[in-house]
Order: structure tokens, then sequence, then C-alpha cells
């Protein structure tokens, strides 16, 4: 079995297919409203989907930074009505032009009472008198055309069902495949739904922090985060500590969603946050200045880079850059960015022999539509990018449905690393992609050129190539046009499309706003913890590796590692991981292509428990 659900209530996976398209729909409705609520002063009142289940509501929440949350697997507690009165009062006195209220169909109070957007509605026009408005998104959220993460995951999971299928005995019990992390696993069937009764029975009987646990390690990582950031009281007490976060490389959606999470989850901490534009070439000049809680309100929407970023490197300008750190007094560092942020870091370490000033503890948060540094299966702003192009080629697919016998090639950006290319291709259902990390020759181009011809006998009659920017130095877009051209004349006609820096642009998707505010938020927990373990005869001394990380997605958790660790599976040159996961999915795209090739089987996911919380199965 494989679990289609918009609701994500199954427990075992850690997201069923079609969350993330559900998510997208959610996300498009909340930035409209956000527009017009700032314009008038509003509260706005959203209830989404999740009869059972809070899963949308609670990744609405966090992805848009609302100031109140209701779902059914934690009822508030007695006295809501003034706590939520309260804090909106508090977010507009400190000028808050826009109040969120996320709201999951099957909310309950603690007497099992149901809490609907009249209720909500009601309180607020009568007792704070604010202007207000409920919007009830309905079936909409079910409709539209898959994500590009929807996509691979279908692909994905089906492809496992079939393994786990084939390699079945009479004796084996009925699996569902499910993900965890960034990993393909299978659960036995029982087991899952024995579980997901579980937790109703736990909302049942009032045990909701518990019930939170049965969901799964993904609800709980979302609820913990969430509970963390709505909290709005700074604590009296200051930790003295100055924070700096900065951006490097290419801007890229989710940049924003990072920063903001980061600074406030310090700002939480006692400490003092600081904003460093432009990079490392801002460290070195000083454009450095404090940032409060306002001053990142409403970020998380936001595309690009709201700190400014540059792609200089330290190297040249590390003695202005360990005079600033004294100057600002900065006592641990975050750095947003791509492959410029990783080399940046090392250098930073690798200076700290020289310069005692820099022996304080770094976090690096990967951010490229590139997904290459080492470290981590995902960066922030590569599921943004990989939708823009997933949508493009749709798009552009559709352009052909008159034409007939025409073949596409499109060329992604992703600089030697092929990630966009392969996923993409997987998601747009393309016939090739071309990258760097898999070598090809003319006979391959061959191949797929007579692949082609034949495809355009069928009843399919057009096609589609990616190419990545940097896959081959000779075999140039140009010259694959040429070629395809050439080859398919009178039989098919070739068109070309670079699509360039729309790539790097856009709102983030769900996944980025996500991923990016749970990334900034245990980078500084993490940074606080490293600081009171470095802290010595009255000042902060971080020399040791472990002190400076990069924070990424691996396998099924997320974690720190040395950058020196790092440095041994990287290819410095090509500025790409040495080994990537997601080369074992491009088989599938040949195979989704309808090529006659073997499929690596030696890899396969051995039959998992699902244990929950009390050690009972």
């Amino acid at each position: 079995g494989m679990v289609g659900s918009i609701d994500n209530d199954f427990c075992g996976t850690d997201m069923t297919i079609g969350t993330d398209s559900a998510l997208h729909r959610i996300m498009e409705v909340v930035d409209a409203i956000t527009t017009t609520a700032t314009s008038h002063q509003r509260v706005f009142i959203l209830e989404v989907m999740g009869r059972h289940c809070g899963y949308l509501a609670l990744v609405t929440a966090l992805a848009c930074g609302a100031d109140w949350v209701f779902i059914p697997e934690m009822p508030p507690t007695e006295g809501w009505e003034d706590h939520l009165c309260r804090r909106l009062t508090h977010q507009r006195s400190i000028g808050n032009r826009l109040n969120i209220i996320i709201l999951a169909e099957g909310a309950l109070d603690r007497h099992g009472k149901h809490i609907t957007c009249d209720i909500i509605m009601n309180l607020i026009t009568k007792k704070l008198s604010f202007d207000t408005r409920a919007t009830i998104l309905g079936h909409v959220q079910r409709g539209g055309t898959p994500s590009a993460f929807d996509r691979i995951l279908g692909s994905r999971m089906g492809v496992e069902a079939v393994m786990a299928l084939l390699e079945a005995t009479p004796d084996t019990p009925a699996c569902v495949v499910s993900l965890s992390g960034n990993m393909a696993v299978r659960l036995p069937l029982m087991e899952c739904v024995h579980l997901t009764k579980e937790v109703t029975k736990a909302m049942e009987e009032g045990r909701f922090e518990e019930a939170i646990k049965l969901r799964g390690k993904s609800f709980e990582h979302n609820w913990n985060t969430y509970k963390l950031l709505a909290h709005v009281t700074a604590p009296d007490v200051k930790s003295n500590i100055n924070i700096a976060i900065m951006n490097v490389g290419a801007p890229c959606a989710g940049m924003n969603a990072a920063v903001r999470s980061a600074v406030r989850i310090g700002i939480l901490q006692g400490h003092n946050m600081l904003a460093v534009h432009d990079g490392f070439d801002g460290l070195a000049h000083g454009t450095i200045e404090p940032m409060t809680w306002g001053y990142v309100g409403g970020w998380t929407g936001k595309g690009g880079s709201n700190l400014g970023t540059k792609r200089s490197l330290p190297t040249s300008m590390i003695e202005e850059i360990s005079l600033n750190i004294t100057k600002f007094n900065i006592h641990a560092l975050v750095i947003i960015g791509g492959f410029e942020a990783f080399v940046g870091g090392l250098e930073l370490v690798t200076a700290r022999e020289k310069y005692e000033e820099l022996c304080i503890p770094l976090v690096v948060i990967p951010a490229t539509v590139s997904n290459n540094i080492p470290g981590s299966d995902f960066s922030i702003g590569a599921d943004t990018a990989l939708n823009t192009i997933t949508t493009t080629c749709d798009r552009i697919k559709q352009s052909a449905a008159g034409t007939k016998r025409r073949v596409f090639l499109i060329e992604t950006m992703g600089g030697y690393c092929g990630y966009l290319a392969t996923m993409a291709g997987l998601a747009a259902g393309a016939d090739a992609a071309y990258i760097y990390e898999e070598r090809f020759g003319i006979r391959d181009l061959e191949t797929n050129v007579e692949h082609l011809l034949e495809k355009m006998k069928t009843t399919v009659k057009r096609g589609l190539i990616l190419r990545n920017e940097k896959c081959n130095a000779n075999y140039t877009t140009d010259f694959l046009f040429s070629l395809y051209s050439e080859e398919g004349k009178g039989v098919f006609d070739c068109r070309k499309n670079v699509l360039g820096h729309m790539q790097q642009g856009g709102t983030p998707t769900p996944f980025d706003r996500t991923f990016g505010t749970k990334m900034g938020a245990k980078a500084v927990l993490w940074l606080t913890d490293k600081l009171k373990e470095c802290y010595r005869h009255g000042r902060i001394f971080a020399n040791t590796p472990d002190s400076a990380c990069v924070l990424g997605m691996k396998k099924r958790a997320m974690v720190f590692q040395p950058l020196s660790d790092l440095k041994e599976n990287t290819d410095f040159e090509h500025r790409i991981p040495k080994t990537q996961w997601w080369l074992k999915l491009r088989p599938i795209l040949k195979i989704l292509a309808k090529y006659k090739i073997t499929l690596d089987t030696s890899e396969t996911a051995t039959m998992e428990h699902v244990i929950n919380e009390r050690g009972t199965v």
C-alpha cells in the first residue's frame, strides 16, 4: 500500500502523497489574503481541512507565521479566549497590521466542543472590535496540479511498492511504503493502522501530548518549532551574547524564512541578533545593524534575500573581518547560503590559527537552488526552483498540444550539480536529462535521438529534454539543439529554452518556508549550547572542529557535521559533493521514459517496525 491523502493523517510516514500539493494551494491563498489584510488592518481566520489531523493547519501556521493555530491534537487550554485576545492586542500594539489565525476543521476545545470560525469571529469582534474576516478553503485544497515534491514522492513510492511486492513471500505481512526523512521505508500495514487508531484514542482520552508524539517525529518537530516561535514575550534577563546572521552566495527562496526564525529564537534566548548586509563584504566593511522582533516580521513568504547577499569569499578581507568581529563584539555566526557559504566557513576555520577573534562558534545553513552543499540532502531554495522548472515544463509541453511532433530542449541551472535537471526530469516526465555527474558521449546522444524518433510513431508526439547548464563544455545547449534539429528533420522539429534566473526567484514553496524556519531555529539553539561549552575565563573561545558545522538534512534527521570533516567528500573544482543520494533515482527517470534498462535492486529497504512511545507495537 501507499498512502494518498491530503491530511497526512497516517502514522508511519512523514508525508502522504498529496499533502504537499494541498499546502501549495493553501499558501497561495494565505499569500493573497496577507496583502489585503495588511492594507485593511484586519484579522483573518482561515479554516483548512483536517477533520481528525491538524497537519495542514500546523504547517500552514508555521509557514506563514500565524498568530494562533487550532488543531485537534492539542486543544487550547482553559481560558484560551482571553489569551487569544491578549495576543492579538499585543501584536497590534507593537505595530503589526496583520493577524492570521489558522483553524483545522476538526478543532475542539478541552471539553470536546467544536471551535468554529463563527465562534472565534464573534469573540474577536465583541471583545476587541477588530475588523475580522473568515475564509473557509474547502475543496480548493484537493485540486490543482501536483507539486514537484508530490510527483517525485509518488514516483519513488511506486517503485518501492513494486520492489516490495516482488520480494514478498507468502509469509510477508501486508506492508505500506512510506517516507522517513528522505528515505523510502517499508512498515507493516496493520501496525500503522493500529498506531493511527491509537492517536484518535489518545485524543478522545485527553492524552494530548501523547497524541502529538504518536503522530510521528515530523509532526512533533513542527509543533515544537511553532510553539517556540509563537510565544512573543522576550525574557527579561539578557544573555549579553551577540549573534550575527548573514546570507552568502546567490539569493534563493526561503533564505528570509531561515533568518526570521533564527532572529526570533535568538531574541527568545535573550541574545542580541545582528544583521550583516551583503555577505562577507558587509562583515569586512561593518554594514552591521541590530535586528528586533518586528524587523523580520512577514519575512517567511518573501523570496530572495532581504539581508542582501554576495558571492565574495572572506580570505582576501580576513583582517577587516576579524577587526569587525571584535568591534561589534560578535560571539557567534550564522551563515545562510550556497557553496560560497560552505567554502567561506572553511576559510574562517582555517584562519582561526592566525586570528584569535575568529575562534567563535559558527553554523552554515545550506540555501541554494543548486542543492550542491556537502553534508545535506536538501538545501533551502531547491524545492522552489524545482517547482518553477516543473510548472514551466508543463506549460512548454502544453504549447505543443496543437503542433504535434515537437521536441523541447530546456537548460536548467545548478552549476555542475545535476539535481535540478534530474528531479525536474522526473517531475515533468522528461525523455532525458543530461548532467555532469553522469558522463555522456556521442553514442548516448545517438540512442536518445533514435528513441525520440521511435516515440513520434506512437500517440505521444512530443519530447522533453533537460540539460544542466554545465553538464558538458562541448555538448552545449546550442549544439544539442542543432543535433536534434538535424536528426529529427522531417519527423519532429525542435525548440530550445534557457530558463535562467527565473529559477532563483519567486515566493518560497511551503516546503522551503517550513524547512528554512526549522533550520534557522535549530541552528540558533545549537549555537546557544555551543556558546555555553566554549565560555572560559569570562570570554568565548572556540577552536575545535565541532564548533564550526554545517546543519543538514541527512537521510532521516537534521544533523550538525563539522566543516572540516566534510572536506574529504567535496569536489571543490566542480563545487559538488562526491556522493549524491539522488543519483540513485536516475534509472527511474529512464524507465519512465521507456528505456529498457536494468534497475539496481541491491539496496532494498527491509521491513521495519513502528514502535510508539510506550514501547508497545
